[in-house]
């Protein structure tokens, strides 16, 4: 039932719309009949104005730099719990008594293991592809290894996909950074946490022992924990509107991968550690900050602003902290691209001009930085970053899922193309 109405009038008619009122956030208006009722579209490039679904999951204020997870704060999840909570959450709506934290956890922890044949996948790659390709490759096949949870329609399936994605994705992520480096592949290990495994699959070799930090392990769990959903974002909206034509959860997934690898998306952390291999060195930093403030220059510098985050991005206040402690403990002594980072926040905090414009660094800065300083490549990064937006994908796919409301995903366009033209033989042209 409609809250109240709106009345659309162009030329001589008058439709009346229904408006419907969230819990947070501005009045949508349903024009899902208009095209029925007046034979007219709405023009919306990026859908930046379109509410394509209803979702109880992840609420966004950019204005007030808010980020709710089913009504809790990102900065206090970020804080006070971990990745793996943050995922129950996400995926059931409420936090979890002990109990069902221990069976989530145990449930995700024996299930991190991938089908052996799948190891001859990766060796179907070069050795200089991409990760995010191999990523992209890999989770796509994974329909045809797990029959038993691609029916969409089946609830007990759905929840088993859902298990599988979360558990598997830093298996395939870490195989897929092995295999480009020409390690050995390492397997998951049932004792150590989801954030630890991860780091010994990626760091740890078979001829000597790898002991986890737990500094490093707890900012590889607050990084996965920051990038586990961000309402309808490019990425998922791609995979809503995969899922939308009854696809399995794999193939829906993977097209989320796709849609991530792109620089505007997930490989923003990327660009970031890229314009501070540019800088190069802190006394450069003067120079690019002068660029970025000259009207007259394209150039920006990456990490700080947000598209969505127009006084400050609240994940990046609790990324700084883990930046801090990682740096602490690992040093910037022989890293001068960590240096220019230092360097480079505190010159741009003390500006007037980047306080006035609320550029602030976001989370992508200080994620790139404690990835950097971790020791991955620059080419790992959009690929952790998917292993952690899964839990998120995932979610938004099991509601979607399970919406009565739910069909096929049906954008329309402005055509502005030739009319209707009679074909003229190839040799009268």
């Amino acid at each position: 039932m409609a809250d109240k109405t709106a009345t659309l009038t162009f030329g001589d008619k008058s439709i009346e719309l229904p408006m419907y009122s969230p819990t947070a956030g501005p009045d949508v208006i349903d024009i899902s009949k208009l095209y029925g009722q007046a034979d007219v579209f709405t023009y919306d490039p990026g859908f930046t104005s379109t509410a394509a679904c209803d979702s109880t999951i992840t609420y966004i204020d950019g204005g007030k730099g808010e980020l709710l997870h089913r009504g809790y704060p990102i900065d206090q999840l970020a804080e006070k719990s971990h990745y793996l909570e943050v995922c129950y959450l996400l995926l059931y709506g409420e936090l979890p008594s002990v109990a069902q934290l221990e069976e989530f956890e145990s449930l995700v922890t024996n299930h991190t293991m991938i089908h052996e044949q799948m190891m001859f996948l990766f060796r179907g790659f070069r050795r200089d592809a991409h990760p995010m390709a191999i990523m992209n490759g890999v989770v796509g096949a994974m329909s045809a290894f797990y029959h038993d949870s691609t029916d969409i329609h089946d609830a007990h399936q759905r929840e088993v996909a859902s298990i599988r994605m979360i558990a598997k994705m830093p298996t395939i992520a870490a195989m897929a950074y092995k295999f480009t480096i020409g390690q050995p592949f390492v397997y998951p290990r049932n004792d150590l946490d989801y954030a630890s495994n991860f780091l010994r699959m990626c760091f740890s070799v078979p001829c000597e022992d790898y002991q986890v930090n737990p500094i490093l392990s707890r900012a590889m769990d607050r990084i996965f924990t920051l990038h586990a959903d961000h309402e309808q974002n490019a990425s998922t909206s791609t995979v809503r509107l995969a899922s939308s034509s009854g696809a399995n959860p794999f193939a829906c997934i993977a097209a989320g991968i796709a849609c991530l690898w792109g620089p505007a998306h997930g490989g923003a952390n990327q660009a970031c550690l890229e314009m501070l291999k540019e800088i190069g060195t802190v006394d450069r930093i003067p120079e690019f900050i002068a660029r970025a403030k000259d009207k007259n220059d394209s150039y920006r510098l990456m990490g700080f602003g947000h598209r969505v985050y127009k006084n400050f991005d609240p994940r990046a206040v609790v990324m700084k902290q883990s930046a801090d402690e990682v740096l602490e403990l690992l040093g910037v002594e022989n890293n001068p691209i960590l240096q220019v980072a230092i360097e480079l926040e505190k010159q741009a905090l003390a500006d007037p001009y980047f306080a006035e414009k609320k550029l602030f660094p976001n989370v992508d800065f200080y994620s790139g930085i404690i990835l950097e300083a971790m020791g991955f490549p620059t080419s790992m990064f959009t690929p952790i970053f998917a292993l952690s937006r899964t839990v998120g994908w995932i979610s938004q796919w099991k509601e979607m899922i399970a919406d009565p409301k739910m069909k096929i995903g049906r954008p329309r366009q402005l055509y502005k193309g030739a009319t209707l033209r009679d074909y003229v033989d190839i040799e009268n042209r």
